[in-house]
């Protein structure tokens, strides 16, 4: 029997909550009974830079890294991050991505253009696309910071995992006094 991992890739800029995404992620492939692996690369996230973490999962995973051409899903919490790591994807993955703008360093600095067209772009590199505006609905929360559950909880109908498990790891991962709100984003986003 081939042992199937499935690969992915959560992608934004520093305080968007790409590590916590992957921690609640892990936490319900753990409790689905599967093997997990994870690794983060900041790079300048406390100053907006980009930020990638990979989560692995399967029945028996070896490492954490996953090689460009071989990701299922990419979540993308900012466009040009979606942009970014396109190319990462399998033929035949997905990428989900939040319709928000988030210009990096060069482009506040008045060095660098933020690119223009980039859906376009993604989708003129065939790669199947879900797009998403998550910011108005985090807003509608009165919590801004929710954008990374409320896409996670679109990412989470894909993975196939029961519902409660996902709610469990919630549970076990966000702190008590964002539990709330963090809630209502997953539910929202599952929704979608």
């Amino acid at each position: 029997m081939k042992n199937q991992v499935t690969n992915i890739l959560i992608v934004g800029v520093g305080g968007q909550g790409t590590l916590l995404s992957s921690k609640i992620m892990g936490q319900a492939a753990l409790l689905a009974g599967l093997d997990v692996k994870q690794s983060e690369v900041h790079g300048m996230a406390q100053r907006g830079g980009s930020v990638v973490t990979y989560v692995r999962m399967g029945d028996k995973v070896y490492s954490p890294l996953i090689e460009k051409g071989n990701v299922d899903i990419i979540l993308a919490y900012e466009k040009l991050e979606a942009l970014r790591w396109a190319d990462f994807l399998k033929p035949e993955g997905t990428i989900i991505v939040n319709d928000q703008e988030i210009s990096p360093i060069p482009v506040i600095i008045g060095a660098a253009e933020y690119p223009g067209e980039i859906f376009k772009k993604i989708e003129d590199a065939g790669v199947k696309t879900i797009k998403i505006d998550a910011l108005t609905p985090a807003k509608k929360l009165g919590e801004f910071k929710a954008v990374n559950v409320i896409l996670l909880g679109v990412a989470a109908k894909m993975l196939g995992f029961e519902k409660k498990l996902w709610e469990q790891a919630i549970d076990e991962t966000i702190a008590p006094k964002m539990l709330e709100v963090n809630k209502k984003a997953f539910e929202i986003g599952w929704a979608m």
